[in-house]
């Protein structure tokens, strides 16, 4: 059941006459200084598109953050306990998702809202069946993730225009293009391991591949939609594909023993891609896309390195030893607290990585592209805490 609780709008795109994040934020007589996330709950962290801000989802509310500014936010919908809250790019217009029996402040995971926060209300809601696991936004639709169901949903009016069945999918895996010439959709497929590709507007295409002998764990997608990141629950490998042809492009490892992969992210150059993990080392790995293809500028990269994630330094021995010393390893670590879930994406600075944890703990490191090795911390806050910010 969908409920519009806006008047209709000509923009062809989202639905609403929307502002950027950051004015908003400005704008609202609301303290400078937020109050500290102490004693609420975190459900979710996620980072907007472009990695230009994060949002924190509570048992109390969410919090959104510029990711320059870290300490200037202030709690939306205090009184609310929300599961997902998802962002687009620096839109006024998020989407949430909550937690638990509707009651007055509340809603169920079965529905999710448009949350306007220009207006700090709510603009559009919609009801499915099925608990909801997972959101994704790119301007023209909202895509919506069930355990074994995907619903593609128009920003326009609010309708369905494409459903898709998946195998089991309790982490809501799914991931969406951004760029508005072309549309690439990647939920799991039928089978155990199996990933499925879907190229709209004009290519009409349809692509399987098998990732993994495990189950599908972790996704990233670049904005163009052109390759594809995955992970098993294994937690060992991670494999980057073409989408347009399924072909395996490049395999790295994490390290020898499993782990729970929490997330992977591509910077925006697709020249390196960020894991985190419950080992508690985050790591970055230089990859080996094509860089002559259109959409990929590596005019201001670093120059050929000194060191690789390719194979060692034997590259002929290659083929004659076992899998593991002829991995590609990382280019770059950083520790964290372990017992604690951690998101991670790519400052906005040069060979910057952020890394959010549920804990409430916020890390920006720098790695030398040159050398490698452990990242630097340049600047750590404790969101949960409220504390100073330490830098290094």
């Amino acid at each position: 059941m969908i409920k519009n609780l806006y008047s209709p709008n000509p923009n062809p795109n989202f639905p609403f006459n929307s502002s950027p994040l950051s004015s908003t934020m400005s704008s609202n007589s609301t303290p400078s200084i937020p109050p500290s996330l102490a004693s609420r709950t975190v459900s979710h962290v996620a980072f907007s598109q472009d990695y230009s801000c994060f949002v924190i989802a509570t048992d109390k509310g969410f919090f959104v953050y510029d990711i320059n500014a870290v300490k200037e936010s202030f709690p939306r919908q205090p009184n609310s306990s929300f599961s997902i809250v998802q962002l687009l790019f620096q839109c006024n217009f998020m989407v949430c998702v909550g937690s638990g029996t509707e009651t007055e402040s509340n809603f169920p995971k079965t529905k999710l809202m448009v949350w306007d926060d220009h207006d700090c209300r709510y603009k559009s809601q919609l009801t499915v069946r099925s608990p909801i696991m997972a959101v994704r936004l790119r301007n023209d639709r909202i895509v919506v993730v069930m355990t074994q169901r995907v619903h593609v949903y128009g920003t326009k009016d609010m309708t369905v225009l494409y459903t898709t069945e998946t195998y089991m999918n309790d982490k809501g895996l799914c991931e969406v293009s951004q760029v508005s010439r072309s549309m690439v959709l990647v939920t799991l497929g039928l089978r155990k391991g199996e990933v499925k590709i879907e190229h709209f507007y004009g290519l009409g295409k349809t692509r399987f591949i098998m990732a993994h002998g495990s189950r599908i764990a972790c996704l990233a997608l670049t904005n163009d939609g052109r390759f594809l990141a995955t992970a098993s629950t294994k937690g060992t490998l991670v494999r980057v594909y073409n989408t347009l042809d399924g072909l395996l492009l490049q395999e790295v490892r994490r390290g020898s023993l499993s782990a729970d992969i929490y997330s992977l992210a591509f910077s925006s150059t697709a020249q390196w891609l960020a894991v985190s993990s419950d080992k508690g080392t985050v790591h970055v790995f230089r990859l080996k896309v094509d860089s002559e293809s259109p959409g990929i500028d590596r005019s201001n990269s670093t120059k050929s390195s000194t060191i690789t994630s390719a194979v060692s330094n034997l590259p002929f021995l290659k083929g004659m030893l076992p899998g593991y010393f002829s991995s590609e390893w990382s280019v770059a670590q950083f520790r964290v607290p372990e017992g604690s879930e951690y998101i991670v994406g790519f400052g906005q600075q040069k060979n910057t990585v952020v890394i959010i944890g549920m804990n409430g703990s916020f890390f920006r490191c720098q790695f030398d592209p040159d050398s490698g090795g452990e990242m630097k911390q340049l600047e750590f806050y404790n969101l949960l805490k409220d504390q100073e910010q330490e830098s290094v």
